[in-house]
């Protein structure tokens, strides 16, 4: 087999699979992933990094506030570039809602989100109020 190509009847490790599809950023990552229990295959919780994966599994994988759901397609050679690793899953995760443009995040200074750098009246101003309670 040629380092570009992709294995596509194999088995491999959870933790080299997923550094291979360049989900996370080290192997290492990926077995401390796996050992918190923030993967799941086929639904079921993940303990060991050494688990295997194969074609047509399912993961689960909570990556921070995240959640992507990913189906394996091949197992990897090497990590390669993004393109070689978009091709050993398929990404399940379905789009977030939109967001409504009408509803803003509340301002504790009482400005307009986005307008910049308080001045110095603005922060006199907020001192202020906060000494007044």
């Amino acid at each position: 087999m040629n380092d570009g190509e992709i294995s596509s009847g194999s088995s491999q490790r959870i933790d080299k699979w997923l550094w291979f599809a360049r989900v996370i950023k080290s192997r290492t990552l990926a077995a401390d992933l796996v050992v918190a229990g923030k993967v799941r295959l086929n639904r079921i919780r993940l303990e060991k990094p050494s688990q295997l994966v194969k074609t047509g599994d399912v993961l689960t994988i909570a990556l921070g506030t995240r959640v992507r759901i990913l189906e394996v397609r091949a197992a990897g050679v090497r990590r390669g570039p993004a393109v070689e690793a978009q091709a050993l899953f398929v990404d399940l995760t379905p789009a977030p809602p939109p967001r409504d443009p009408s509803v803003i995040a509340p301002s504790d200074s009482g400005r307009d989100a986005g307008t910049g750098r308080p001045t110095k009246r603005d922060r006199r101003l907020t001192d202020k109020l906060q000494n007044d309670d």
